[in-house]
């Protein structure tokens, strides 16, 4: 629990960081915000190419994992630093072709964001196989918590005392000039303060360099560097097509601005479903030979989709309300065009989590290399309806390829899994939760209601029916969770 903490308070602590950029920034700056946390998102997993998961297999099973923790951490370092010269070489030219030559020094700042990032993996790494999760949450909490507190600073902070104020001190900290790359440099700060605070660790004189067990690490790693590409193509490809595609006359950078701030409205989705995977896999290999294990799992796939599907409606029943949380509609975010993709995000990312739910069947069996297929069925997919569809209909195209992506890989993995490992899922219920979610939300989508109130008294009223619905299918298993009188008393 400890370990999987941090991450999900840092993505929601980073998801509150968006209504600061969306009414601060016009769509173009927050664009590129997305832009290049695409990139930056591919780049983490070249720049670590497999070497983290290799540390935690050849550092458990060595005699000398002192060894590995050095040949690992030289490894990452050497190419991290080339790769940040040659950013810093071609920063201008890279700017200019992704599409905003004015901003090279952001290219920059995220480049040695990344490369500090990479070699501080190891060490975090480290942390976990010593069982020293504490460290491991405080220093990923400082980071997270520099990141927010700078960025604060620069973007609310220091703009308004300085509109009141011209002559404050703060001026020599801030320049109106460098606009959204305030975000950029307080990931670049708060990654500094990471690798400092693990130089009193990092020994020069304990550290062993060794080719051969780089060697062994190398050939270990790489299918996991494909794995992680094909997910990050699946995840993020979006992000760098769209403004590259574009067509019709749209500005790129603005059209991206608007999809990714959309996107944020289906990340109560995603935080529920990183969620229940910290809490679900150890669960899952610590029960699975227990004669029941099966039939607990398909009870916890059953709820798995009641509560996704909950957020689902729940979310676009109240979207008109949740959209003032991305942005300022007089900047632009509030376009009829980028909700339209939230549905399909939000069931993309239910599916999602629903292969994550069943994708139990090749780990408990060791057939990872599924995993692997899947992954890179799934990226093909994304990278083929991106391609093809983005010029015609937008970032459309992106959030449908996202859905079909994942349903399909869900598909192929049920299929399979049904062979190697079956599970009796309840997929008659399962299907007629979906049919009453979907249906619900086509009679809310299609029925207007003039008046606040009666509006969201009849979203309220559907929300509740669902409820009710679950219930009377539910309620012999949830009147056990209950306490009973005697155990109130």
């Amino acid at each position: 629990m400890i370990y999987g903490v941090p991450s999900i308070v840092g993505r929601f602590l980073n998801l509150l960081l968006t209504p600061i950029y969306t009414y601060t920034f016009p769509t173009g700056e927050y664009g590129i915000l997305g832009n290049l946390l695409a990139y930056v998102a591919f780049l983490q997993v070249f720049l670590t190419y497999g070497m983290e998961t290799s540390y935690f297999r050849f550092a458990s099973k060595s005699k000398k994992p002192e060894e590995v923790f050095g040949t690992s951490l030289i490894a990452l370092s050497v190419t991290s630093i080339v790769f940040v010269v040659i950013i810093s070489l071609f920063s201008r030219q890279i700017s200019g072709w992704i599409g905003y030559p004015e901003q090279h020094l952001y290219i920059v700042w995220m480049g040695i964001t990344v490369a500090l990032d990479a070699i501080t993996a190891i060490p975090f790494a480290r942390l976990r196989l010593q069982q020293r999760p504490i460290k491991f949450a405080v220093f990923k909490m400082s980071n997270i918590g520099i990141n927010i507190v700078l960025n604060l600073f620069w973007i609310l902070l220091c703009p308004r005392v300085l509109a009141h104020n011209p002559e404050s001190f703060l001026r020599f900290f801030y320049s109106p000039s460098i606009g959204i790359g305030y975000a950029f440099l307080s990931y670049l700060i708060a990654s500094v303060v990471t690798l400092l605070l693990f130089l009193p660790e990092l020994s020069i004189k304990k550290i062993v360099f060794k080719f051969g067990r780089l060697r062994e690490m190398l050939k270990y790693g790489w299918p996991i560097l494909i794995v992680g590409i094909a997910g990050m193509v699946t995840l993020n490809i979006d992000k760098i097509l769209i403004p590259e595609l574009i067509a019709n006359g749209k500005v790129p950078m603005s059209e991206l601005g608007i999809y990714t701030a959309n996107g944020k409205l289906a990340i109560l989705m995603t935080l529920f479903i990183q969620a229940f995977r910290f809490s679900f896999e150890p669960f899952l290999f610590s029960h699975y030979k227990n004669e029941e294990s099966k039939k607990v799992y398909s009870v916890i796939m059953n709820y798995f989709v009641i509560f996704g599907l909950l957020i689902f409606i729940g979310v676009l029943f109240y979207v008109d309300i949740l959209k003032y949380f991305i942005g300022s509609s007089k900047l632009g975010y509030h376009d009829l065009e980028g909700l339209k993709i939230v549905p399909w995000l939000l069931m993309g990312n239910l599916f999602m989590g629903m292969f994550y739910t069943q994708s139990l069947w090749y780990k408990l069996t060791d057939q990872t290399h599924f995993g692997a297929t899947f992954s890179i069925i799934g990226g093909l997919i994304t990278l083929f309806i991106n391609i093809l569809f983005i010029p015609k209909i937008g970032y459309m195209a992106s959030a449908i390829a996202f859905f079909v992506s994942s349903l399909i890989t869900t598909l192929i993995s049920y299929y399979y899994g049904q062979k190697y490992f079956p599970v009796k899922y309840n997929l008659k219920k399962i299907g007629a939760y979906f049919l009453v979610a979907i249906s619900l939300y086509i009679i809310e989508m299609n029925i207007n209601i003039d008046g606040f109130i009666l509006k969201y008294s009849f979203k309220t009223l559907l929300f509740s029916l669902f409820l009710l619905y679950i219930w009377n299918q539910e309620k012999s298993d949830l009147r056990r969770l209950l306490p009973k009188r005697s155990d109130v008393d």
